[in-house]
């Protein structure tokens, strides 16, 4: 049996926890996931269904779930025979992301906030990436000094995303010289890469 331990990981934590773990199976495989809330049960089910698995759930305790996601030798055999050599390349249909506040969605702020660094770490771990992202607005403070998505934001850039920040909105904002992630743009560069975009991504 594999455990992954996902207690007190937010979404999307556990569901890429326990992808990669499937990812590594190569043969008939029980996988144990815990986790400290239903809406990761409910992701979790969904992820082992939509993969072929048998699922079953379990509360233990006041906020700890076990899912238990069965692989069968047949199905892993499948899954590896799936799995392609190489990472595909989302960067060949030039998908551009576009970020213009540091807040994901309307209503909480602190909410937002949260919403949007998980996005970027989901963003970070899918196996198909963005050819750019271009950040706007509020949204430039994302990839500047002490923001939350930095970390993940560089993953990106090391794996060959472009990072762009619009100059006249780090020159509004103060943050000229606290850029940390990707480089400065402009709105006739940001404006070409929209028009030129195969598929344009505004979370």
């Amino acid at each position: 049996m594999v455990t992954v331990n996902a207690m007190g990981d937010n979404c999307p934590i556990p569901v890429i926890k326990t992808k990669k773990a499937m990812q590594e199976i190569t043969g008939p495989e029980v996988i144990e996931v815990l986790v400290d809330n239903e809406i990761a049960v409910q992701n979790l089910t969904k992820l082992g269904k939509s993969s072929g698995y048998s699922v079953l759930s379990e509360k233990l305790e006041e906020k700890k779930f076990r899912v238990e996601i069965q692989v069968t030798a047949g199905e892993a055999a499948q899954m590896q025979e799936q799995e392609p050599s190489c990472i595909p390349d989302m960067r060949r249909r030039n998908t551009v992301v576009v970020i213009s506040s540091q807040c994901m969605g309307e209503g909480d702020p602190e909410l937002g906030t949260a919403l949007m660094k998980s996005y970027i770490y989901a963003l970070s771990q899918q196996d198909q990436l963005p050819s750019t992202i271009l950040f706007y607005n509020s949204g430039v403070k994302l990839a500047c000094q002490d923001a939350p998505t930095l970390e993940d934001l560089k993953s990106l850039e090391a794996q060959g995303v472009e990072i762009l920040a619009c100059g006249t909105c780090l020159n509004f904002y103060g943050l000229s010289e606290k850029l940390q992630a990707g480089s400065v743009t402009n709105m006739y560069v940001i404006a070409e890469k929209m028009s030129q975009a195969s598929l344009i991504i505004k979370p």
